[in-house]
Order: structure tokens, then sequence, then C-alpha cells
């Protein structure tokens, strides 16, 4: 009776010990997430902190620009220009600013220096979707289908459509037989797709050399992006290169000035100008330390008189090809 007696206590003593065991390891598992909760829960305090600090400095790039552009009004003609005191350009020049212990980089593209979608020409838009890499087969179709959105009547363009095709699709709608108000409106138009208004990872899209704000059916080439000077007919990549170049030092008073050929400029006359507009899109990514990852803004401003100004877009955070 003594022996099992020891075995009845040495086997409560057994549990005792594997409930013990069971106790601490359920504890430390407790512990550790605890712990691992609490380290994600500053990683991610540190991540919304630093990301709210890039905002800010984004806009502090926005304002910057901004401020740039009534000085730009002032002194653009100005004949003797300081060292610190230049004028920013409005051709998608960066510019780059401290702020604290971040910084900003800015850029400022006239509106004049893109395609107007409410005014363009067919050749000009074919022209730029051609350059953008769309296929030849889609290229009519768009052109044809945007024209048919925005013209007052419903007559069909031979590859366009008008309501009566919209109509007929799973959710119905009718075509504005209007001007477009906005770029993002473009993909309720036949043959237009996300991939070539935005791009992908293997082409860009053309949403960067578009506008709805410009309100002229030329192309200022004084602000003109590379992509859109190409979409001008008789342009070549070395004229688009020697246009830019002569930018660079000054702006252009004179087709003729830059050293195109008479007989190519005379082509190109009708489509283009070197008047600017009143109204810019300011590109600025607000960007924290030496970190690579920035918070980008895009946003479009029509100056007035008085140093007044009016946003006609913004959008925050955007993607920007950095």
């Amino acid at each position: 009776m003594k022996q099992g007696g020891n075995l009845q206590v040495v086997s409560q003593e057994g549990l005792a010990l594997l409930l013990v065991l069971w106790v601490l390891t359920i504890l430390m598992v407790i512990s550790l997430s605890f712990s691992f909760m609490a380290r994600t829960e500053t990683y991610s305090t540190l991540s919304f902190k630093e990301g709210i600090e890039k905002k800010f400095i984004a806009e502090a790039g926005i304002e910057r620009g901004i401020t740039e552009l009534f000085y730009r009004n002032v002194y653009k003609n100005q004949t003797l220009i300081l060292e610190g005191m230049e004028v920013w350009k409005t051709d998608g020049t960066s510019y780059k600013a401290e702020a604290g212990d971040g910084y900003y980089t800015v850029k400022i593209i006239d509106e004049s220096g893109k395609v107007d979608i409410n005014t363009v020409s067919d050749v000009l838009l074919k022209n730029l979707l051609i350059s953008s890499g769309v296929q030849e087969e889609e290229i009519d179709t768009v052109v044809d289908s945007i024209m048919d959105w925005k013209d007052p009547d419903d007559l069909h363009r031979l590859h366009g459509v008008e309501s009566d095709y919209y109509m007929s699709l799973p959710n119905p709608y009718k075509a504005k037989n209007a001007n477009f108000d906005t770029l993002e409106e473009l993909l309720l138009v036949k043959g237009m797709t996300p991939e070539i208004l935005y791009g992908s990872n293997e082409k860009r899209g053309i949403f960067n050399f578009l506008t709805v704000n410009s309100r002229t059916n030329r192309i200022n080439i004084n602000a003109a992006p590379k992509e859109v000077l190409m979409a001008v007919p008789g342009m070549t990549p070395e004229f688009a290169d020697m246009i830019i170049d002569y930018r660079g030092t000054k702006e252009i008073t004179n087709i003729q000035e830059i050293g195109i050929p008479a007989e190519t400029s005379n082509l190109m006359a009708p489509y283009i100008s070197i008047t600017g507009s009143n109204t810019f899109t300011i590109e600025a990514v607000g960007y924290k330390g030496s970190g690579k990852g920035g918070y980008a803004i895009r946003a479009t401003v029509t100056i007035s008189g008085n140093n007044k100004y009016t946003y006609v877009y913004y959008k925050s955070p955007t993607s920007i090809k950095q």
C-alpha cells in the first residue's frame, strides 16, 4: 500500500509539472504575441508619422511652386539675372530644395505645352498615340471616338461611336456631346484603356501629356516635353532635341531662330506656338532624410492678377515618375 501511495504522489507531481510547463508555454506565447504586436504598432506609428511628414513636405513644394510662378510673372523678362534669383522654367525642369531634415523636388509644366483634348486636331492626337506606342489598329478607334464623344451631334465618324453604342453596354450611359471636364473622363470613351491613359510597367501612358486647361489647339514649344513635340507634323527626334537644348538657355521667340529648315518649320507652323498660358501643373515630391521613397502631389493652378490663384485639380497622393 505504501508503494502505491508513493506512485500516486509521483503521478500527481508529474501532472503538476506538466501543467506548469503548459502554463509557462502559454504565457511565453502571449508575451511574444504582445511583443510582436507592440513592435508592429511601433513601426506602423513611425511609418505613419514619416508618411505625414513627407506629405507636409510635398505640400510645401506645391506652395513653393506657386510662389515661383508669381515671381516668374514679375521677373521673367529681366535682363540682369542675379545668382539664386533665377526664374524657374515651366517646361518640367526639376528643382530641389531643403525642408528641415527633408527635401522636396518640384516640376512646373505650362498647360499650353500639352495636348488639349477639347481643342486638339485629329493629326496631333494620332501622332501622340503613335509616339506613345499604342497599337495602330487601336488608334483610329480611340481618336474618332474621342471626337464623337465631345461633338454636339449624333453622327458617327468612320471608326467612332455615339450614344447608341454606349447605351448597349451592360452599364449603359450616353455620349457626353460636350467638352471633357477631366482627363479621367477619357476612360468612358470606346477604345481608351487604363494602360493607354496611365501606362504600365513596360510603357508610359499619355495622361501627363494631355490637358483640358490650355484652351488652344496649338502646342507651346517653350513648354512641351519631347513626347508632345514629337506629335507635331514634321518633327523629328533631332529637331525636338534642338528645341529643348535651345530653350534651356533662352526662351524661343521664333521657330526659325532654332535652325530648323524653313520648309519644315512651315509644316509645323499651324500646330505650334511660343505663347504660354496662365494655367500650370505643379508636381511635388516630399522626402524625409535620405530616404528614396517620397510622397507625391500633383496640382493644377490658374494664376490670376493681384497674386491670386485657383486650384483646378489636386491629387494627393499620386504617382509621379521620380
